[in-house]
């Protein structure tokens, strides 16, 4: 049976490994590629940059089709209410299309199905846009969302290598198929324009990067040229502030679906065969995982881009000011470094990962303590490659709000980017009005002296804003507040554990043994002996007595002032490890939330737990990550702050 065909795209913009345009030119006799210009969708909110993207997608992808002897059917309209009348009046007996993991996708999608049930069409759904079914993924992982990268990898090597790419239809595979075409078609199903998403022309900027499979694939394979650079490559020693790319600036590409993630996989993998090549999670392959790690996330994380009602979200508090987000969106915080990259993000459609870093933390946890939720609509609108489920889980993990917990890790809005730009040129290429202040003042240009300001033809106040908070301040303050959230998050772990692990509860939540307040001091050892502590070094003394090469696993301490405050316990440091125990008789496990993170963050080193009553110790390795794992014992830490008194800690142990 020949079918009359219609292959509707919506993020596979491409031709090449596209499963679901093959199966619709399986026994086809006439095809209609559709993409639907959804009024939901595709309307004002979309940022300029991010629209005429895809229009350059639709135009490459209508030129590709037209080689083909067929074309790109533009449609406007909600798919719900085009869809039936175009299988009418085409007399439709079969739609493809790519599965879609979002949830407004997935409902239109069902929606969809369903009317084209109801007109007796067989309805043909492929996974292309990630590099594995996320569903399975899932079912893999006996149903539970994988909820760190660790054990995102377990579960995909057990999967195997994602499939090869398809490779693009040909004359051959389109001989026996027509598509339909009159002059009418040309106006009525026509590639929209700038105009018709209510842009104005005026003042456009430069397009940096033009969209469509053509330049995905050139983009591509020029970087698959740079073989060393391709093998080294480790995203945290890429620069977030290079006059240019200093990373590939595929993900648009990879987000309108121009380019295939499984073709971008395959090609690493041709380059790194027999070489040696940086692994995952910095390594590009790990980039990718990262984003097939967020996709699963999104698909098994009810209310996945909220806050309210999202089962691994902490809660917090987060103020109301719409003076201190419109000045961060318009790139009027009085921080240069700040604010070259939100005028970079508004030009350009991109801005580097670690510029996304700074900028978020900024506007959340570290200085404006506003809500990720409003970071995250302005990435949405102003991103060419805003996908949403990176884009939600990217604005939790920055403001340590699920995923990355360490959030006494703030990022400087002045020092961190010194680090890679100590002239300050990205500064002066993205805020041309301080491109005359000297090195020494174009981070902080509120400290240059009159005369330096005059010199430079910006007077700080006038012709660019002071700083609308004084970091030094505010970053302290915030740290405590998001101490007292994940306070506040204690007593519903277990809860939101379960709702994220399955429903039963019997047999996959972990079990509540007990909440304590306890209080600690940090004592520094540097032998593997057994050592009785008569008394405890604390503070500047624990520093002084230690050798430099040591230093490296006080450092974490010393930033969230354990050494100040710890007083009442002890927390013993050898080589091997922490062991933890306490000076009065306890008897439950005591675990300190900021020396488990410096484990965490700087080595593999092992925490051990004591059963004081009995005298016995015991060994396992458990990371921050382990939390909801079932293959070792996990442990929310909780710690909350007296700024005069010892650190209180408010424990929740977790027992399987």
């Amino acid at each position: 049976m020949t079918h009359t065909c219609i292959h509707w795209f919506r993020k596979g913009l491409r031709l090449h490994d596209n499963p679901g345009l093959m199966a619709a030119l399986r026994d086809c006799k006439e095809l209609y590629p559709v993409f639907i210009l959804d009024p939901q969708l595709h309307n004002k909110s979309v940022g300029v940059n991010r629209c005429r993207f895809l229009i350059g997608a639709l135009k490459d992808l209508d030129l590709s089709l037209r080689q083909l002897n067929t074309r790109l059917f533009v449609v406007r309209g909600k798919p719900e209410e085009v869809f039936p009348k175009l299988f009418c009046q085409w007399k439709i007996t079969k739609l493809t299309y790519e599965y879609d993991t979002e949830p407004l996708s997935l409902s239109r999608d069902k929606t969809v199905t369903r009317l084209a049930e109801e007109h007796g069409i067989d309805v043909v759904c492929k996974v292309s846009h990630t590099l594995f079914d996320i569903n399975r993924i899932i079912e893999e992982n006996n149903g539970k969302t994988p909820l760190t990268y660790k054990s995102m990898q377990a579960i995909v090597k057990k999967l195997g290598p994602p499939k090869r790419p398809l490779s693009a239809p040909s004359m051959e595979d389109l001989k026996d198929v027509n598509t339909p075409c009159s002059e009418s078609h040309e106006k009525k199903y026509r590639i929209p324009t700038l105009e018709d998403f209510g842009h104005n022309l005026a003042d456009l900027p430069e397009e940096q990067f033009p969209g469509g499979e053509q330049e995905a694939l050139r983009r591509l394979e020029e970087h698959m040229k740079r073989t060393a650079w391709v093998c080294n490559f480790e995203k945290p020693k890429t620069s977030p502030n290079s006059l240019s790319p200093s990373t590939t600036v595929l993900s648009p590409y990879v987000t309108f679906g121009c380019l295939s993630v499984r073709t971008f996989w395959w090609r690493l993998s041709d380059v790194y065969e027999g070489k040696k090549h940086s692994a995952p999670p910095v390594s590009l392959h790990g980039q990718l995982l990262w984003r097939e790690f967020f996709y699963t996330a999104s698909v098994g994380i009810s209310n996945f881009n909220k806050m309210v009602d999202n089962p691994v979200c902490t809660q917090v508090d987060w103020d109301i000011n719409s003076e201190y987000l419109a000045a961060w969106r318009e790139a009027r915080t009085g921080f240069p470094f700040i604010d070259a990259i939100m005028t970079q993000l508004r030009q350009q459609g991109w801005i580097h990962h670690l510029a996304r870093h700074a900028v978020a933390c900024f506007l959340t946890r570290g200085d404006l303590w506003i809500s990720w939720e409003e970071g995250q609509k302005v990435f949405e609108e102003l991103l060419l490659d805003g996908d949403w489920a990176l884009n939600a889980g990217n604005w939790q993990w920055l403001s340590a709000s699920a995923f990355f917990h360490q959030f006494f890790r703030v990022y400087s809005p002045v020092a961190f980017g010194k680090k890679t730009d100590k002239n300050g040129d990205y500064i002066k290429k993205f805020l041309p009005h301080l491109k005359k202040f000297p090195a020494e003042y174009i981070f902080e240009p509120w400290k240059a002296p009159q005369s330096v300001q005059q010199a430079a033809g910006c007077i700080v106040g006038k012709d660019y804003p002071h700083p609308i908070v004084q970091h030094e301040v505010v970053s302290k303050k915030n740290i405590q507040r998001m101490k007292a959230a994940y306070a506040k998050r204690s007593a519903n772990t277990a809860k939101s554990l379960s709702k994220i692990q399955g429903t039963d509860q019997r047999d996959q939540s972990p079990r509540l043994v007990s909440v304590q307040l306890v209080k600690f001091t940090f004592v520094n050892f540097l032998h593997d002996k057994t050592h009785n502590v008569d008394e405890p070094v604390t503070g500047a003394k624990a520093l002084e007595d230690t050798p430099k090469r040591k230093r490296k696993m006080l450092n974490i301490a010393e930033k969230v002032e354990l050494l100040d405050m710890l007083k009442e316990g002890v927390v013993l440091r050898g080589r091997r490890g922490y062991t933890i125990s306490t000076a009065a008789s306890a008897t439950n496990y005591l675990l300190s939330s900021n020396l488990l993170y410096a484990h965490l963050y700087y080595s593999r080193w092992k925490m051990r737990r004591k059963y004081p009553q009995k005298g016995l110790m015991t060994t396992w390795p458990v990371r921050g990550d382990d939390l909801g794992n079932k293959s070792v014992p996990s442990f929310s830490f909780l710690p909350v702050s007296n700024s005069n008194g010892p650190l209180n800690m408010n424990l929740s142990i977790f027992a399987q």
